[in-house]
Order: C-alpha cells, then structure tokens, then sequence
C-alpha cells in the first residue's frame, strides 16, 4: 500500500510540475513578444510659420448716398392742377412734375400788358424809328418846344417894341410871363417824358417777372432722378415754397466711408475702392476715393471718405449699408499660416504646432485673409511648424504626426486687409 501511495504522490508532483513549467512558458512567450502598440500617427503637411511683407488694404464700412437730392417746391400760390409723376418714376432735365391752375396770374400778366402798352403809347417813337433814343423826339416834348419857342419870339418882339416906347409896360410884362411859364411847361414836359421811360422799364420788369410766375405754374425737373417722395395732390392749395416731390439722382452714387485715424496715411483721391452691399452678397461694386475729410471725429476717432460708384443698372440705393476695402500701398511685415492649418471652435481659432514630432492644440489670433493663407497676430512664432492635415485625416492633441512632403514656404508677397 505504502508503495502505491508514494508512486500516486510522486506522479502528482510530476504533473504539478508541467503545469508550473507550461504556465512560465505562456508568460514568458507574452512577455517577449514586443512592446504594446501607442497611438497611431496621423498624416499631415508640416508647413512652417513665415514672416512676409503683405500689403495692407483698408477695410471700412459706411453707407450709400444719393449723388444729388433736392426738394423740389412751389415757387407760387395756386390750387394743383395735376401732377405728372409719382415715386419711382425717371424723370429727365426740366420734365413738367406738377402744374398749378394758371388763371389768376395769367390775368396778372394780361394787367402788366395793358399798363406797359399804355406808357409805349405816350413814349410813341417819332416816324421811322422803333424806340424813342430821345426824350426830347417825344410828342409832348416837341409839343412843348414849339410853344416855347412862339413864346420866345413874342418875348423878344414885345422887349423891343418895350425899348421903342411902343407898347405899355403891362403888354411887355404880359409877353415876359408866358414866355416864362411856357418855358416851365416845356422842362416839365421833358421831365414827364423821362418819368415815363423810367417807368417803362419798371413795367418790363413787372412784365417778364408775371410771365416767369405764370411759367413757375409748372414745376419742372432740376435735373434728370428719380422721384424719391411725393407730397402734393391735385386740388390741394399750395403757397410758396410748399414741398412738392423729392428727386435723386442715383447715378453714380456716393459712398462715405469711416476710417479709423491711424490709416489716415494709408488712403489718397483716387484710389481703388471695392464696395460690397448686403443685397447683392455675390457682387462687387468698384469706385475711387473722390473726396477725404480733412478732420477727425473726436468721439470716434475716424474721418470720413467718400468714394464715387457707377450705378446705371440702379442696382444700388442710397441708404443701403456697404463694406468696402481700399487698396493701398502700406506695407507689413507679418507672419502667415495656410487656411487649412486654422481650425474654428466656440469663438476662437486654433491651430495644431508640431512640437517633437507630436501634435499641440494651440489657440491663435488671426488677422486679415487673402487666398490660401491668413495672418496671424498671435499664438505662434516664425519658425515653428503647424500641421495641415490631408483628406481624411483628424488632427488630434498629443498624436504623432507623419509628415507627408513638407510644403515649401510660398515666395510671392499676398495682399491683406488691415482691420
């Protein structure tokens, strides 16, 4: 019995042992089978940050104006007769708008008429001329010459006749008195003739002025527009200077522009400008600086520009708001980054650094964008390198990064918009 028993424990040692033994096999052959596996690399181009010299254009905003704008209104008292055009209409250079009834000054002007044909009359131009030159060709002034002259020769007689003792004292005395009253009636006659030819031109004036308030009874286009506002209607009175329409003439247009003080350098008559207007986002409206305020806003600290813009389609409205960049030849030194390198999450831009072969988030401020590339003011410096991850590819914080044929820094300078 004994013997069995130690062959039983002998073979169970035996089978203890191969378990032990195949188990430090397992784990050994577990623990020489390489290391474990770590993140997976992600594929990008690494391009550097490089500094450049960019040109800075202006960017401003502002709104449209009209290039001329007037209220057109009643230069006389009437009652509307019609009124030709209501809002929207073009109109062109001295097209009728409104017109007033004309009976009243038209009776004016028949009044004027009679009273200058009257003083004509009596200032009637002696035989073969067309106008008296003379006050002394008038009728009354030869009238009145004729006697003085009579008066004269009696006077003469009568001082001889006087001298001879031939006549009385009273007779001479008589003869002495006409030819001195007749001499009155002639200075008064000749006064009285340049009295009228002085009132002629007075009437002349009254004249043309009733015919011109007899024209102002049609209101007429200052200029060639659009009617913005209409005020009046036929049947109501109107007096002088009661607002009638309102007229714009919309092309070109004028768009003031803000710009900040410190670009006061930057911007000159004549310049580019390039005008954008929400209601036509896929279009652009190109002017040239034509006037630059020559003081700024206190509170604001900007000055105004205004630019001209061609509007024949009447596309643009005054009043609409516009964005607008000026092109200038202020230059930068800057430092760039490609488009794709920015990423956008909650409110702030970011970029992947590439530091030891391993992907770091990091935030970023950026500036102005032109094309494929974009200025960055803040978060990176020259030198170090971002990651553009390829098609597919999810750039990850810490990862490591296969660089796939790192892209050379592009040498041609990029145009930017200072803000």
């Amino acid at each position: 019995m004994s013997t069995k028993l130690q062959a039983v424990r002998v073979s169970a040692m035996l089978l203890s042992a191969l378990i032990g033994t195949a188990g430090a096999g397992c784990s050994l052959g577990r623990a020489s089978g390489g290391p474990a596996r770590g993140p997976e690399a992600v594929k990008a181009r690494v391009v550097p940050v490089v500094s450049r010299a960019v040109h800075r254009d202006v960017e401003a905003v502002g709104s449209l104006f009209a290039f001329e704008e007037v209220t057109v209104s009643s230069e006389v008292e009437g009652r509307i007769d019609r009124v030709f055009v209501d809002v929207g209409d073009k109109v062109a250079p001295g097209r009728p708008l409104v017109k007033i009834i004309p009976v009243e000054l038209g009776l004016a002007l028949d009044q004027e008429h009679a009273a200058l044909k009257q003083i004509e009359t009596r200032l009637a131009p002696p035989e073969g001329q067309t106008a008296l030159k003379d006050a002394r060709e008038a009728a009354e002034v030869r009238r009145a010459e004729a006697d003085r002259v009579d008066a004269e020769q009696k006077y003469k007689r009568a001082k001889e006749l006087w001298d001879q003792g031939l006549i009385s004292r009273g007779a001479f005395d008589e003869a002495e008195a006409h030819y001195n009253a007749v001499r009155a009636a002639y200075d008064m006659a000749l006064q009285n003739v340049r009295t009228l030819q002085a009132q002629a031109v007075q009437r002349s004036a009254s004249v043309a002025l009733a015919e011109k308030k007899l024209g102002d009874t049609v209101i007429r286009a200052p200029f060639a527009g659009q009617v913005k506002e209409r005020m009046v209607s036929p049947g109501q009175y109107v007096k002088v200077q009661t607002p009638a329409l309102v007229l714009v003439d919309n092309d070109p247009l004028r768009v003031r522009l803000k710009v900040p003080e410190r670009m006061a350098g930057w911007v000159a008559v004549g310049q580019p400008v390039t005008v954008q207007v929400e209601a036509y986002p896929d279009r652009s409206f190109a002017g040239e600086i034509s006037r630059i305020n020559p003081s700024v806003d206190p509170q604001s600290r900007t000055f105004d520009v205004e630019a001209l813009l061609k509007n024949a389609d009447g596309a643009l409205k005054p009043g609409f708001f516009a964005r607008a960049s000026i092109a200038s030849s202020h230059k930068d030194e800057t430092l760039v980054v490609p488009r794709d390198a920015l990423r956008y999450l909650y409110g702030v831009y970011k970029v992947y650094a590439v530091d030891q072969g391993a992907l770091k988030e990091t935030e970023v401020k950026v500036g102005a964008r032109e094309g494929d590339e974009v200025e960055v003011t803040g978060g990176v410096k020259e030198g170090e390198h971002v990651a553009v991850p390829l098609d597919g590819e999810e750039l990850r914080d810490g990862a490591p990064v296969a660089s796939a044929s790192p892209a050379a820094s592009p040498a041609a300078p990029t145009q930017s918009a200072a803000r």
